[in-house]
């Protein structure tokens, strides 16, 4: 297991998948130092397209790129890639089914001191409302190596949500990640958390603070938003009777949206809440200093289970 942002692993999955597949192409909107493409880019200059701050021209070059026969990884900030480009994704990749990958870098509140209109908190909704995308975020290095092979053997559009900050290393090489699978972290019984990206990192400190007043938990990563594991969460919903989702997202739109459609179609009625941003921007700050402020932190994430667990 390694301590490391998933950018990072992206970039190194990169290099690594590349040296097999020159399938691989990988289009940056100007900031592939940050992004980590730019170990693509150094390794395989002819296959490595820097775009500048053109989004959108990257977005259809992208998609003209898969019609060839590539797979396209068009990669940026989050903000941006997809903050500038929604009529080029609808129609150049989702309308038209296209191969290609659109991956986000620095998402949620953790961007921190980058400030509000860089802390993209609305990206899962834009991208779950999309007829043909899948949406995947993972949790730590190990997943997103696996995630990134994953997405080059799956034929279809989809987002790939990163961060920038370093996280807790929780997979280890026999883990196996697959699209549309959710994966029991850690075993309890009082409740689950359902929780994705570095939530599941906020999650595990939680249940550390938990478990010393005997409250124990059943932990499960979400890393395929879209689509969403609905044989998991029935049967852990149904089984445990309590919910909590936890993401670093507006509540509108993000992981608790879908997983709370699993519950309404399933007609599951058990406690249910959701850890996310309260349908509000931030400001500057840190990035730990903003989830202790607007309610993402592994201690709020204890007291939403603890308040859950009252209404069983």
């Amino acid at each position: 297991m390694k301590d490391a942002a998933t950018r990072d692993a992206y970039g190194q999955a990169l290099v690594e998948l590349g040296a097999d597949d020159p399938r691989i192409v990988v289009l940056d909107a100007g900031v592939s130092d940050s992004s980590r493409s730019k170990k693509f880019g150094d390794k395989y200059p002819d296959r490595f397209f820097n775009m500048g701050i053109a989004e959108a021209d990257m977005v259809c070059t992208a998609a003209g790129l898969a019609t060839t026969g590539k797979i396209p990884f068009a990669t940026g900030f989050a903000c941006f890639l997809l903050g500038r480009t929604m009529d080029q994704i609808l129609v150049s990749v989702a309308y038209s089914n296209t191969n290609v990958k659109l991956v986000g870098t620095h998402t949620g509140l953790a961007v921190g001191e980058d400030g509000p209109s860089a802390q993209m908190i609305v990206d899962m909704a834009y991208m779950r409302a999309m007829p043909n995308m899948i949406v995947v975020q993972p949790a730590d290095w190990e997943e997103t190596v696996q995630a990134t092979r994953a997405l080059i053997d799956y034929e279809g559009p989809a987002y790939f949500r990163l961060g920038r900050p370093k996280v807790k290393g929780i997979f280890d090489s026999s883990y196996k990640f697959e699209i549309g699978k959710g994966r029991v972290v850690k075993k309890g019984s009082d409740l689950v958390i359902f929780a994705t990206g570095i939530m599941v990192q906020e999650s595990l400190v939680a249940m550390e603070k938990l478990a010393k007043e005997n409250i124990n938990v059943t932990l499960v990563n979400i890393s395929t938003i879209k689509p969403i594991d609905r044989e998991i969460i029935t049967e852990l919903a149904t089984s445990h009777g309590a919910v909590i989702t936890a993401e670093d997202h507006n509540y509108i739109g993000g992981l608790g949206d879908a997983v709370g459609e699993v519950l309404l179609d399933q007609q599951i009625s058990v406690p249910f809440k959701r850890v996310a941003v309260n349908d509000q921007f931030a400001e500057t700050g840190t990035g730990p200093e903003l989830f202790e402020k607007y309610g993402l932190s592994a201690n709020h994430i204890a007291q939403a289970v603890k308040n859950t667990l009252k209404l069983k």
